[in-house]
């Protein structure tokens, strides 16, 4: 928090959106120190009010406010609908007991949104977030709720950044190799993550804004006529470059994700580079 609020140069701008680990009350008092603010999912039922109560007990009386809907994949990567019930509400928000003459207390809004009429075999969703945003009606709740959904793909670039270019296997000897080599991993980690997403998202784009002339010539010839893709679309292509990572594309499957596409991506790579360095040399005649 502090180097990435130094780096940004306006603390007042940032929002650092975090999961479960990051419940520790020093990272909020911090956060009200450098002037930045932060949305962290809860594990920790703290004390609240007068230290008499606790967020779960203070958000077991608070009415919901309305509901939100939303989208997501379960673990056999079907697209699933459900309804959250929200409740929100600001409240004062207590240190530990230990660390009570250490630190004061904040006033802090929480959110609690939690799945109505879940499906049996699967764990309800509910979230329980911390924030030092402002929280007035339900509208902000949602808000802040779309923001915490959206940590996911954050998440889906690390796991590319590690798994697929495997960056915590680098064994540079200095600060600026390991850096560059850093900074190239993050665009290519970027760029099977976007397009990961953007399959999902806009199949029937342009492929061209995407792919180059050349890699989509190989794809076309070396993979089969996808019969469920009728048309030379980005989704097209995309499924192509997962079956060159192994993606089986059953009918009943889930879209391809970013470790079939980073593997995909890497033997497109080597097919390139191979009809580039097949053809002749200018000036050679048969």
């Amino acid at each position: 928090m502090r180097l990435s609020t130094e780096l940004a140069g306006a603390p007042d701008r940032c929002v650092h959106i975090s999961d479960r680990e990051s419940d520790i009350y020093e990272l909020y008092r911090l956060a009200e120190e450098l002037g930045t603010k932060f949305l962290v999912r809860s594990c920790v039922d703290r004390l609240a009010q007068d230290g008499r109560t606790t967020i779960a007990q203070v958000m077991e009386s608070t009415p919901s406010n309305g509901t939100h809907e939303i989208q997501f994949r379960d673990a056999q990567g079907k697209e699933q609908r459900t309804v959250l019930s929200v409740r929100h509400a600001t409240m004062t928000v207590r240190p530990p007991i230990g660390k009570q003459k250490k630190y004061k207390h904040q006033e802090l809004q929480i959110i609690y949104a939690e799945e109505l009429d879940p499906p049996e075999g699967r764990a309800p969703i509910y979230w329980k977030l911390i924030t030092n945003l402002p929280v007035t009606n339900h509208a902000d709740a949602v808000h802040k709720l779309e923001w915490y959904a959206l940590r996911w793909k954050i998440e889906t670039f690390f796991r590319t950044l590690k798994t697929g270019c495997r960056i915590e296997e680098l064994r540079l000897t200095t600060v600026n190799r390991l850096a560059n080599c850093i900074a190239l991993c993050c665009v290519v980690a970027w760029r099977v993550s976007w397009l990961t997403i953007l399959a999902r998202e806009a199949p029937e784009a342009v492929p061209a804004a995407v792919f180059t002339e050349a890699e989509r010539n190989l794809l076309d010839r070396s993979t089969p006529k996808l019969r469920r893709v009728p048309s030379r679309d980005l989704a097209f292509y995309v499924r192509a470059v997962a079956r060159l990572g192994g993606y089986l594309d059953r009918a009943s499957g889930p879209p391809p994700g970013t470790t079939v596409i980073w593997r995909g991506m890497a033997r497109l790579a080597d097919l390139v580079e191979g009809a580039r360095i097949s053809r002749p040399p200018l000036g050679t005649y048969g």
